[in-house]
């Protein structure tokens, strides 16, 4: 998602106008709490390698990309690093400053590793130099403003409505006498005189600060990061504005708001002006790695190839073969999620005869839906792509306009219990009712499950040639086009928590922070279709009479399974009370292995943890993902995977020009490396791309959340979602992606779609060919492909 010239910043002078869209694009989005999705934090920097992006996000925000050279080292020490993925990790580096060899590599582990500095800002310079915190003061100021004009429906009053984000901080500035207060004489009279656009602002900063072409993309792109998670939200509006066609300046205005506090600080203070000027050299030099730097990229690479290795071995371990089943008792499809695969493991073991299939969790079908009670569209597809058909779930007109009056009588109520008089007037009137329900919540005794949507619909349904058309693009991406049992299941997931700001974090990235049973139950409600059913034999695709699709949900807390049975079912009652049992049981496998992870934690209370409005962790979400399978379940079937495996079904031999393996390596395989990436980032680097501490959380906006009373907002995943309070819960490893496939077939597809082969050349991602379940190719930088075990790093099974 690139930024036009023309779009954001087009009275710029020219460097300084590439310098600010640079600095722009380096941002990553960060969705909002309603919608949560995963997103990479390196995202702008998916044009460079691990060590490239070390060197700038250690200058612009002091930030280490690895895991800590002592956790490395330990790994080597212990032999789970050994010395040929030590030596293959150097060879594959292309640094100038890599070691020179193993023995001066071996040599340097248990050398101390510097942690990155930021250059420092004006703000920074100031403070040392007077004893005032001004980044604190700016960082009050600023998320102070822009939780009222950004809010979401949380705030009672937004400053200057309406406007844009620049002109309503202005006029906002010049009213705030906290930096007054604070001893920066003169500030509201600064921001009234500055020029009335973003873009002259920019440009007049940039010459009293003396910021040149050379210097200004990293300037700029340390003084946005200076602003937390705000400026990643600008990112996610002009994210959203750029997948309608449109734009979006926040980010500009966010660049010149920050450019004036900094014109600001330094007429404050002149003494730092010799030290600015250094800085600024500092930033036009060239941004090369260091050699510490490139040491511990080098270790991290090691890491995961051993990680690779292991990975490898446990594929190619053989297993007694499965006995030949005719027709399966059950089919089930689950999401590719991480965490279905201890529940389809756990179903598997039931019996014999059931067979379970991995395919993302919006089936497919790029919805925005329309919920009950209101008009507002929720996108249920991945942050990918733009819906191309709308479901809803509205009801008569007298039931809509029942649900909208008690909807905004609920948000009058919510708005005076929050408010910051009304509060107190709250906790008075209304204090003893609440007092029983405090009480059950508290002792974690209040009401259970997730419950069920009305039935959803398409608006304006679809004609019978679309129905049959849909359903075997479904099919056929699924790998389900023949074999099918008389009950096959598509369960969607979510997760029950409560009292949890980031309870969309939890549900279905797929489905874009939403659960999945919407897109679960119209994809039934479309196979079951008679005219579906007609059409799809036109197709290539004969379902069997007797076949009953049902939707369910899985909710990743309880390990439990709600199922939909909303076509009729007096011929598979039967079937379905069977696979109730063994849903129930596979709940009860898969809930003893998961509670193993959790600290404190035991298989019983699991369910119980979904009420405790208390709970930190209420599971590990995809804590601990590593790899993206791509395979026939027969590769993975049977291995304990442990949790840690994005699993998706696919057949080569079945995929007519090789459209579904575009379709997986464009798109599951890019929203689950942006999992996996969050998980790094916020793992590697918490302070800028993490969520901070759960327990002193406040929500900001329906935005996002800051820590304590104010402040910046705070993106990515708290520390209590990666970490168990003595050590990490995610091992940080870049995903390795192994895909059943001809390499010429994959080398086709990387060859059209550049933005999905950089992820692979700059080392975002690994990716692996595998033949009849086994290792056989790794792919290297510039489409090339080094074949067998050997070759690549991996035990020869």
């Amino acid at each position: 998602m690139f930024i036009k010239h023309s779009q954001i910043a087009p009275m710029l002078a020219s460097g300084l106008r590439e310098a600010a869209e640079a600095a722009a694009r380096a941002i990553p989005p960060a969705f909002p709490l309603d919608a949560t999705v995963a997103v990479n934090p390196f995202l702008g920097q998916t044009g460079e390698d691990l060590a490239q992006a070390a060197a700038r996000l250690g200058r612009v925000a002091g930030v280490r990309l690895t895991l800590p050279r002592e956790d490395l080292a330990a790994r080597v020490a212990r032999g789970e690093i050994d010395d040929d993925d030590l030596a293959a990790a150097l060879i594959a580096s292309t640094s100038p400053v890599k070691p020179r060899d193993l023995s001066w590599l071996k040599a340097r582990l248990t050398a101390d590793s510097p942690e990155p500095e930021a250059l420092p800002t004006v703000a920074d310079l100031v403070a040392r130099a007077t004893g005032t915190d001004w980044p604190a003061i700016l960082g009050r100021s600023f998320g102070l403003w822009a939780a009222g004009h950004f809010d979401r429906g949380q705030a009672l009053w937004t400053p200057r409505p309406g406007h844009g984000a620049f002109a309503a901080w202005r006029e906002w500035a010049t009213h705030d006498l906290t930096p007054e207060i604070a001893g920066l004489d003169g500030f509201a009279a600064h921001v009234a005189e500055a020029p009335d656009t973003a873009e002259r602002a920019i440009l007049r900063a940039a010459e009293r600060l003396g910021i040149s072409a050379e210097a200004a993309e990293t300037v700029f792109h340390r003084l946005l990061v200076d602003l937390g998670g705000w400026p990643q939200h600008a990112r996610w509006l002009l994210w959203q504005a750029e997948l309608k066609g449109g734009t979006d300046a926040t980010l500009i205005d966010m660049l010149a708001i920050r450019l004036i506090w900094e014109e600001a600080l330094l007429a404050h203070c002149p003494a730092v002006a010799e030290a600015w000027q250094a800085t600024v050299a500092a930033h036009a030099a060239p941004l090369l790695p260091t050699p510490d730097q490139a040491l511990d990229v080098v270790l991290q690479e090691a890491a995961e190839r051993a990680h690779q290795r292991r990975l490898a071995s446990l594929l190619a371990a053989p297993l007694v073969p499965a006995a030949a089943v005719a027709r399966p008792v059950l089919q089930a499809a689950f999401c590719i999620d991480v965490r279905s695969e201890v529940l389809r493991r756990a179903l598997e073991a039931q019996d014999g005869q059931i067979a379970t299939l991995g395919f993302a969790g919006f089936f497919g079908l790029p919805l925005a839906h329309r919920p009950e009670g209101t008009e507002e569209l929720q996108a249920h597809l991945p942050a990918l792509l733009n819906p191309a058909m709308t479901s809803t779930s509205h009801g008569s007109e007298a039931e809509e306009a029942a649900l909208r009056i008690s909807a905004r009588a609920a948000r009058a109520w919510g708005r005076f219990r929050q408010a910051a008089v009304s509060s107190f007037a709250f906790v008075e009137a209304a204090g003893p009712v609440y007092g029983a329900k405090l009480l059950g919540d508290a002792l974690g005794r209040g009401r259970g499950g997730m419950a069920p949507l009305p039935r959803p619909r398409i608006e304006g349904g679809l004609s019978a040639a679309q129905k049959a058309q849909t359903a075997a693009a479904v099919l056929r991406a699924m790998s389900l086009t023949e074999g099918h049992a008389r009950l096959v299941l598509l369960v969607g997931h979510g997760a029950q928590v409560t009292n949890n700001p980031h309870e969309s974090a939890y549900h279905c990235g797929a489905c874009c922070g939403q659960t999945g049973e919407v897109s679960a139950r119209l994809l039934a409600d479309l196979l079951n279709d008679p005219e579906t059913r007609a059409g799809l034999a036109g197709e290539g695709i004969a379902l069997p009479a007797d076949t009953l699709f049902v939707a369910g949900l899985h909710d990743t807390v309880t390990d439990e399974v709600t199922l939909y049975p909303d076509a009729a079912v007096a011929d598979h009652a039967a079937d379905l009370d069977r696979a109730a049992a063994w849903l129930a049981a596979a709940g009860q496998a898969a809930r003893a292995e998961r509670a193993l992870r959790l600290p404190g934690a035991r298989a019983e209370d699991l369910p119980r943890r979904a009420l405790d409005w208390a709970e930190v962790r209420p599971e590990w979400g995809l804590a601990g993902c590593s790899a993206f399978i791509a395979a026939p379940r027969a590769v993975t079937a049977g291995r304990d995977l442990a949790g840690r495996a994005f699993l998706h079904s696919y057949d080569w031999h079945q995929d007519r020009d090789f459209a579904t393996l575009e379709l997986v390596l464009t798109a599951p395989v890019v929203v689950a490396s942006w999992i996996s990436l969050q998980y790094y980032g916020s793992t590697v680097a918490p302070r800028v791309f993490g969520g901070g501490n759960k327990l002193i959380h406040n929500v900001v906006g329906g935005i996002g959340v800051v820590e304590g009373n104010g402040g910046l907002l705070r993106p990515g995943l708290p520390l209590q979602g990666v970490h168990d309070g003595a050590a990490p819960a995610h091992e940080a490893l870049r995903l390795s992606v192994m895909i059943e496939a001809p390499t010429a077939a994959m080398t086709a597809i990387l060859e059209r779609h550049d933005g999905v082969r950089a992820l692979f050349d700059k080392g975002w991602m690994h990716l692996f060919a595998l033949q009849d379940g086994r290792v056989a190719a790794r792919y290297r930088p510039g489409l090339i492909w080094e074949e067998g075990p050997a070759a690549i790093g991996l035990s020869a099974a």
